[in-house]
């Protein structure tokens, strides 16, 4: 399958919100990504799936420029968001990472109050003028995260002292907190219990409304539940992208089909 006919299927009357042109990405002298042609929709949520060590979590952290943190990590070709060569010289990676959050797959709260937590991004940025407009923030990035009802009594109380699920809507808050406009999550609900998984894929489902996400996920199970867009990995290629039911009951390419049934994995 050539790289046209992968980006034809993901186009649709929606918005384009990321576009990734013949993008490569090498640590050291390993080619971990290879020509990787996608456009995410926005107000969508975009599934990444494949083995482990397939490229899906380097990929994801190529969007708000993670790998900028690593020094043999070299990425070739285009990443635009909205348009803007995200690799451009000009744009601050901090800047970028305001508008596009990330949550990570074990919940990582600061050793800070929840408020706090919630506060700290709108803080640097200089979001809010006064403690109102902050309390106001956080008051509805925690409801954004289906967390108000749960430490509306205790916000100066440590992220810490919440349960794992708790802790993870708390990242979430976090990150939206900044009003960003894509969230990535890489792996969210692998430290979680099945009922904190449960209520991180429904958030994930109403947050779609106001965001473009991307999950990486092992589970093609949530992958099915909470996806619109899937896209197959395999040993540093994007194999196969389109509509998340087309993926998984009429994949085009063999190496899908055989990811699917479990043949290889």
């Amino acid at each position: 399958m050539n790289d046209m006919s992968i980006v034809e299927r993901a186009v649709d009357q929606k918005d384009i919100k990321i576009s990734a042109k013949d993008v490569q990405v090498y640590y050291g002298d390993k080619h971990a990504i290879k020509d990787v042609n996608v456009e995410i929709l926005d107000k969508t949520v975009t599934a990444f799936i494949g083995p482990s060590g397939c490229g899906k979590s380097t990929f994801l952290r190529c969007i708000n420029r993670m790998n900028d943190t690593i020094d043999i990590a070299r990425i070739e070709g285009r990443i635009e968001l909205d348009g803007e060569d995200i690799y451009d010289r000009r744009v601050d990676p901090v800047q970028l990472r305001a508008k596009v959050g990330m949550v990570f797959q074990k919940p990582n709260p600061f050793p800070k109050s929840i408020f706090d937590n919630v506060a700290y991004g709108p803080r640097i940025h200089g979001l809010a003028r006064t403690r109102a407009e902050l309390d106001e923030i956080v008051e509805k990035s925690l409801r954004g995260a289906a967390l108000w009802n749960e430490v509306k009594d205790r916000l100066h109380e440590p992220g810490t002292g919440l349960s794992g699920g708790q802790q993870q809507r708390l990242c979430i808050a976090r990150a939206v907190a900044t009003q960003p406009e894509v969230l990535l999550m890489d792996e969210p609900c692998s430290a979680l219990d099945p009922i904190a998984t449960s209520q991180v894929e429904e958030l994930i489902d109403q947050l779609r409304s106001d965001y473009s996400v991307v999950i990486v996920t092992h589970s093609m199970q949530q992958a099915a539940r909470v996806s619109q867009k899937t896209a197959f990995f395999h040993l540093g290629n994007l194999v196969e992208y389109g509509n998340t039911d087309e993926i998984f009951t009429r994949p085009r390419d063999p190496r899908t089909e055989s990811y699917i049934s479990g043949r290889i994995g």
